[in-house]
């Protein structure tokens, strides 16, 4: 995900030592202008009931605020409150970044699903509270499929049903030339949801692989059937996807659907129009969802905090406080806390509210989230498309291709 944004000191303090006798701590976060004007709006009313803390704080755009947290991690000066994203929990709890937020009673944690909160633990250890979730989804333009004369998707379609739309829409005059998706072998998360409803998983508990070079190989030769009948995009198509929403090929309008995290897909809005419309995954053969609510991010604290007592207390504020839940909205996401989520549905607004309706239809229905992945994962993402790549340009087979990834995993994992 890439959010513009900028850097900004807040709310007083000087870096974490207060001033006036105060307990001073620094709070990070990656987001845009409006995610920052609330939560300063937030912290301004924790300061108000909390006279004796001052909280400072910094914000920037995605890539640019995990390349400095991990500077300051690396440096032993991470900051006191940390936002964190899910491929980072496991890297950070298991370098000794992170304080063990389950020893401190006052960060309640009763309001959150079990399932989501279990994602925030490593060696048994809550490291990281979920603030919001979100879920995959289908981002489609209902227009051109109603043109097309396709039946439209519905709860419970199969991998089967979708790749038939796709051939459908791909062979329909109304479409204008498109292809009916992008091609999905190009991204590591639809294999896990495809696995999931198979039965498998990404990764085990022991944080190894939990698939094998057949699962891959199977995924990848029907993505690249599909590929070559032209039901999803061309190679030169998915290799000029950089992560933002512009340059997919539904963003290029070169497709009539596109797999994605439900957040983001408000920037498809603007490009598609008014036919855009959220579609649920498909399932396994026997109904098996492979999707879940996952965590769109975290907060964890320093281990090397000065002060974890006011740490926590600030997190409990930001996830439990009906006020403070108020104020914040939905800038991070759905809320994860189930009684602040239910005061904010109401309140939303535009492309919130069509996340909100979306997610709903899974409440009860979903399968739990897999644990944080094991950290050498963010380097393993990048090594899925640059395989798949390989397959897509044609220059490696897919059995070559996924026995070259299953290699170069156990490396990274140390399996």
């Amino acid at each position: 995900m890439l959010i513009l944004g900028g850097t900004l000191t807040g709310c007083g303090g000087d870096g974490g030592g207060g001033s006036g006798g105060k307990v001073g701590l620094r709070f990070t976060w990656w987001g845009n202008p409006d995610r920052a004007a609330r939560t300063e709006q937030a912290i301004k009313l924790f300061e108000k009931r909390h006279p004796d803390i001052d909280i400072s704080t910094s914000f920037a755009g995605f890539d640019t605020y995990k390349a400095k947290l991990a500077t300051q991690a690396a440096g032993g000066d991470a900051p006191d409150v940390m936002q964190l994203d899910y491929r980072q929990i496991d890297q950070y709890a298991t370098s000794g970044i992170l304080l063990d937020l389950g020893e401190h009673p006052q960060l309640r944690t009763s309001e959150i699903d079990k399932g989501l909160l279990a994602t925030g633990v490593v060696d048994g250890k809550q490291y990281a509270l979920p603030v919001a979730r979100g879920t995959e989804t289908m981002a489609y333009d209902a227009t051109l499929w109603r043109k097309a004369g396709v039946p439209p998707p519905t709860p419970g379609w199969t991998w089967d049903d979708w790749a038939d739309a796709m051939r459908r829409l791909a062979a329909s005059k109304a479409t204008e030339g498109r292809t009916g998706s992008t091609d999905p072998g190009q991204s590591e998360d639809i294999f896990e949801i495809w696995l999931r409803s198979q039965g498998k998983s990404l990764y085990t508990e022991g944080e190894r692989l939990g698939f094998t070079a057949d699962d891959l190989t199977r995924y990848w030769e029907w993505c690249t059937e599909l590929r070559k009948e032209g039901a999803v995009s061309r190679a030169e198509q998915t290799t000029q996807m950089d992560g933002t929403v512009e340059n997919t090929p539904l963003g290029r309008l070169t497709t009539v659907s596109d797999f994605n995290w439900d957040a983001p897909t408000s920037g498809y809005a603007a490009i598609v129009g008014e036919g855009l419309k959220l579609a649920p995954l498909p399932v396994g053969d026997d109904g098996t969802p492979g999707q879940y609510f996952k965590p769109s991010m975290f907060f964890g604290a320093s281990a090397k905090t000065e002060h974890p007592e006011e740490a926590a207390r600030f997190i409990d504020f930001l996830l439990n406080d009906k006020e403070a839940g108020a104020i914040l909205g939905a800038s991070r996401g759905i809320p994860a806390n189930d009684t602040i989520r239910q005061d904010v549905l109401p309140k939303l607004e535009g492309f919130d509210q069509v996340i909100s309706t979306y997610q709903e239809q899974f409440e009860g229905r979903l399968k739990d989230p897999p644990p944080a992945p094991p950290k050498g994962d963010t380097s393993l993402q990048g090594t899925f498309s640059r395989d798949y790549d390989q397959v897509s340009y044609e220059r490696m087979s897919p059995r070559e291709a996924a026995e070259d990834y299953i290699t170069e995993a156990k490396a990274e994992l140390r399996q």
